[in-house]
């Protein structure tokens, strides 16, 4: 069958609006969740079992279907926990960064004054701030661990959520439909919460898909350059880190978690600018 017969018929299954390359992208990042959610059923074996008889194995190799590293360790199942350990601190990071700029920039719109100055003036400065630079010195001088690299990757991108809660905050009130509210007696927490949040959740939402595939990258780096996840846990970024010594004797070691990377960012873009193409009213 012809490939452009089998693209109607792939058109056809799909919901209507809903393009193929969008379709995909759900689809993978369904598999990565579900890869990292059963991570434990899903590897062959432990992450740290290592077979010494069969090292650096290629692909396709009995019982090893992605090869195996210079330890003779699984790469696929090494990699399957990395999908969960990177995806975990992602998530992590991505909502702590939404829920903290939010917070900011619902503050700065309810207090103005001196508050207000000091959330644009620490907006300012961490945009101005190379945070590669200060994650480095921050790991270098405290150590890497998983609840501190998740809260410092938590800081990557807070002054986006800031600056887009506060604008939309008190476009929001010029509106009058908050102070209405206010009017007949409700608390500020209940008029941000239940009035203004909602209806400045969907360009939240579609902030943090965008910051998602850079707080991956990020997590990626630091991993690369020995200040991330360290072993025995592995993560994407670690991965690659110890592939690299191998690249042309063994490329496999490397190459399938930046191909992991690679897809999984790439999903995550192209689903969150569908995303903001159906929400955004003013593009449709």
């Amino acid at each position: 069958m012809a490939l452009a017969d089998i693209l109607p018929r792939t058109r056809r299954l799909l919901p209507a609006g809903l393009p193929v390359s969008v379709a995909l992208s759900l689809f993978w990042l369904a598999a990565m969740l579900i890869c990292a959610a059963l991570a434990d059923l899903l590897r062959p074996y432990p992450i740290t079992r290592m077979d010494l008889a069969a090292r650096l194995a290629p692909p396709l190799t009995p019982h090893h279907w992605l090869g195996t590293d210079e330890l003779g360790r699984d790469v696929l199942s090494r990699l399957i926990q990395s999908v969960r350990v990177s995806l975990v601190i992602a998530f992590g990071a991505t909502i702590l960064s939404a829920v903290f700029g939010t917070t900011l920039g619902f503050l700065a719109a309810k207090a103005r004054g001196w508050v207000e100055h000091a959330v644009v003036m620490l907006a300012d400065f961490q945009a101005a701030l190379p945070f590669l630079i200060m994650a480095l010195a921050v790991l270098a001088f405290f150590g890497s661990s998983m609840p501190l690299l998740v809260g410092l990757m938590g800081f990557y991108g807070w002054e986006r959520y800031a600056r887009i809660a506060r604008g939309l905050a008190i476009s929001a009130g010029a509106q009058g439909y908050a102070a209405a509210v206010v009017q007949l007696g409700a608390s500020p927490a209940r008029v941000y919460l239940r009035h203004i949040l909602p209806n400045v959740a969907s360009t939240l939402i579609v902030s943090m898909t965008l910051t998602f595939p850079e707080i991956v990258l990020m997590e990626s780096g630091l991993s690369f350059l020995g200040l991330g996840v360290q072993p025995p846990e592995t993560s994407l970024g670690n991965m690659v880190g110890f592939g690299r010594d191998y690249l042309t004797t063994a490329p496999w070691i490397m190459l399938a978690p930046a191909v992991v990377i690679t897809l999984t960012t790439l999903s995550i873009s192209l689903a969150g600018d569908w995303l903001r193409d159906r929400l955004d009213p003013t593009i449709r």
